[in-house]
């Protein structure tokens, strides 16, 4: 790409809400107190949230990471990470009475009470997430009894229970709000008597940066998602965006941008997933520059002040 093709001047129009949701800062604020209060290493089981940057930030902190418990010392300092675990985890740990502070989501915890309030009744459960995903393996692991795991609408055209009259759905809280609507379509055709939340496990903070993405779409020619590649509500944001015709990038930071992106580009969009810290956000402007003048615009957007209760053992630091 030659210097003529460069745009001269960039507007970059910045999605209201972005980044960090207060699940995310929850989770995160937990760790940090928990190394101010206890002092390193705090051991944490799997990555505190999807974000390369944030994960290897609390590393250089002292925060350990493992995949499992079997990795972390006798009476260390553990934490489990926003997405939740699974009840043979939290009995793990428990038996060899490891110190836990349970950073999961409320929002998660709140599926998770859902869906063993449904098993208590007898009912079969479907879920609907991604498999592999921490998320899904925690609550699938919070439940007693049957659940089936339901990716896709062919997913749901394809499953086959025990007892259709005594069924119910419960969804990973990160997925894409319209994705997750049409399932639930396909599930209550197939079982009419399925009971379920409709989209409201999708979380607020998904939702309202879901929905920014789509006001973005209509606004600009290009759109850049500031998140990791293993950060599923990141990747819907991207998602959208190419469903809504928009080229669509899912970038760690700013040394992934590429200038062939930007050929014939005068707005670009840019969001964040909900475990993005902003100071991502502004090293992509800064690194925008490269490619021209860049003006800031921020989109009108839904405002978020929810912030969720500590855990007892690190509120008082």
């Amino acid at each position: 790409m030659d210097g003529s093709q460069l745009p001269k001047s960039i507007r970059v129009i910045l999605a209201q809400p972005r980044g960090f949701c207060a699940g995310v800062e929850r989770a995160i604020d937990i760790v940090e107190r928990a190394l101010i209060k206890f002092g390193p290493p705090i051991y944490v089981r799997h990555e505190i949230v999807h974000n390369r940057h944030v994960v290897e930030d609390l590393r250089a902190r002292g925060a350990v990471f493992v995949d499992e418990l079997d990795e972390v010392p006798e009476g260390a300092m553990t934490v489990f990470s926003a997405h939740g675990v699974a009840r043979k985890v939290e009995n793990a740990a428990s038996s060899r009475s490891l110190p836990v502070i349970d950073a999961t989501c409320p929002l998660v915890a709140k599926v998770h009470a859902e869906g063993r309030r449904y098993a208590s009744q007898g009912r079969e459960i479907v879920l609907i997430g991604h498999a592999g995903h921490a998320e899904v393996e925690g609550t699938i692991g919070q439940i007693d009894g049957q659940v089936y795991l339901v990716q896709t609408v062919e997913d749901a055209n394809a499953l086959v229970v025990a007892n259709p009259e005594k069924l119910s759905y419960i969804t990973q809280t990160t997925l894409s709000v319209d994705d997750t609507r049409g399932i639930i379509a396909a599930l209550q055709v197939r079982f009419p008597a399925i009971t379920g939340p409709d989209v409201r496990d999708i979380c607020y903070a998904t939702q309202n940066r879901q929905e920014a993405v789509h006001h973005l779409a209509e606004l600009v020619d290009l759109i850049l998602v500031v998140g990791s590649k293993n950060s599923s509500n990141s990747n819907r944001l991207r998602e959208i965006g190419a469903e809504l015709g928009r080229p669509s990038y899912l970038i760690d930071d700013a040394t992934a941008l590429q200038p062939s992106w930007f050929e014939n580009v005068r707005i670009v969009g840019l969001t964040a997933g909900a475990s993005a810290p902003e100071v991502l956000v502004q090293g992509v402007i800064e690194g925008l520059r490269r490619f021209g003048q860049v003006d800031i615009e921020l989109l009108a957007g839904t405002p978020e002040d929810v912030k969720f209760k500590l855990p007892a053992e690190v509120a008082d630091v």
